[in-house]
């Protein structure tokens, strides 16, 4: 009973927030770091977050290797950091968002609603990704 308790005493302050991009500019700004889950081609399609950290959850063909990614996520948000995640529109990011907050225990994580779609057809800035970064999946780094 205990135990069941503290779980659920810890799962009440993870927390997942939805956020516009007036938010993610203010964080951003603010020092959270931005984990960009998007695939490389897709990097190169639109561009990057100046300053995003790129690491791909889902491959091409959905697949995922989440132990794998958590340990590089952590080199760049420790489980008490705020985090925020972002991909083409927000969808695959949902579900990103909530492991991150559920079964990783991240205290705080923030989903980029509409994702770099949403952000680009702003005018906010993005960063082309340079061929070099993208070789990165190539050699299991990214």
């Amino acid at each position: 009973m205990l135990i069941c308790g503290l779980l659920f005493w810890v799962s009440a302050l993870a927390v997942v927030s939805d956020i516009d991009n007036e938010e993610l500019s203010k964080l951003i700004k603010g020092g959270v770091p931005v984990i960009d889950i998007r695939t490389a081609p897709e990097w190169l399609q639109t561009g990057v977050i100046p300053g995003s950290h790129l690491l791909t959850f889902f491959d091409e063909q959905g697949n995922a290797n989440p132990p794998a990614w958590i340990e590089k996520a952590r080199n760049i948000a420790k489980l008490g950091d705020p985090v925020i995640v972002i991909c083409r529109t927000g969808n695959r990011t949902k579900a990103v968002s909530q492991f991150l907050s559920d079964r990783v225990g991240y205290a705080k994580v923030y989903n980029v609603r509409n994702g770099i779609v949403s952000w680009a057809k702003e005018g906010r800035p993005v960063a082309p990704v340079a061929q070099s970064a993208v070789t990165c999946k190539a050699t299991n780094t990214c």
